[in-house]
């Protein structure tokens, strides 16, 4: 979910990503990180499929709108929450967004992220560092409830 937003799209992510897994297996290294290896197979097919969406409707971006990641608890005040920060999570550059989304919401390490991005842990750290300052900022700035997801 964290690479679609939807569960339906994420569902068929998964599926797509474990078929190529098992057409791919003699590519992995058995000394490896299995989940890791298979998370960069998801990603790659769903950057592949944002591609050839957005050459069909000329942009492809997902809204938050479309995003099912708020729980319908009865705290009401922790969805607003939720919903202001995912809005500023998905306003960010794309890299921003992706290593956020490996590290705070998937939890993998920074070294685990980095190596699922193929870039060095250095660039994670930085990435992650420029999307809190953006949050921090972004949140101080419109206060507590006053973005609408």
């Amino acid at each position: 979910m964290v690479l679609t937003g939807s569960r339906d799209q994420a569902d068929d992510l998964a599926q797509a990503a474990c078929a190529r897994a098992l057409e791919k297996s003699e590519q992995f290294q058995p000394d490896s990180n299995l989940r890791a290896w298979v998370f960069r197979i998801a990603q790659r097919l769903w950057l592949n499929d944002r591609r050839a969406a957005a050459v069909r409707r000329g942009n492809g971006v997902v809204s938050v709108d479309d995003f099912e990641l708020i729980d319908a608890s009865p705290d009401a005040e922790s969805n607003i929450f939720a919903a202001q920060v995912l809005s500023i999570v998905a306003d960010l550059p794309e890299a921003q967004r992706e290593a956020v989304m490996l590290v705070y919401i998937e939890g993998f390490a920074y070294k685990e992220a980095a190596e699922i991005l193929g870039i060095p842990i250095g660039t994670v750290m930085s990435r992650l560092s420029a999307a809190r300052s953006k949050l921090a900022k972004q949140l101080v700035e419109e206060g507590p409830n006053e973005r609408q997801a």
